[in-house]
């Protein structure tokens, strides 16, 4: 029997949380999947704060790239981000609790495109991102 959509983006996300040392070492939080979307979250520890006292830009693009993986993942296919673009419009802060939450625009069978919004818990916006993506060879998923 075929495997509901909903159900390939919930073995996905297990496959991928598995193996995935960066979310568990930054304390990042997968909340939500499912097909061609995910929500993650992570709170801006003092490690994360630059010389400006603000949250470094690369930990807030880490959090929005992550949301994007599990969502262009969440096909069982495994998926790249081929190029990518980011618009910051606010920073984040220590004690700042982050929220990506990434939509798949498009996908073809080899690339695709993705929305990342990263917000405070306040819902200000972050950050936006627009990333494309690429499938390579494998899948997350054993065949079956």
């Amino acid at each position: 029997m075929k495997q509901s959509a909903e159900e390939v983006a919930r073995l996905s996300t297990e496959a991928m949380r598995a193996e995935d040392n960066v979310v568990q070492s930054h304390g990042i939080e997968i909340l939500e999947t499912g097909p061609g979307r995910a929500v993650a979250a992570m709170t801006v520890q003092s490690l994360m704060i630059n010389g400006l006292g603000l949250c470094h830009g690369g930990f807030v693009f880490l959090l929005a790239d992550t949301a994007f993986a599990y969502a262009c993942n969440s096909h069982g296919r495994r998926t790249v981000v081929q190029q990518a673009s980011v618009t910051f419009f606010a920073p984040g802060k220590l004690g700042d609790r982050l929220i990506a939450e990434a939509v798949e625009r498009q996908r073809g069978e080899r690339s695709g495109l993705t929305d990342v919004t990263v917000r405070n818990e306040r819902r200000e916006t972050i950050a936006e991102f627009r990333r494309h993506s690429r499938t390579i060879s494998g899948s997350l998923l054993p065949a079956g």
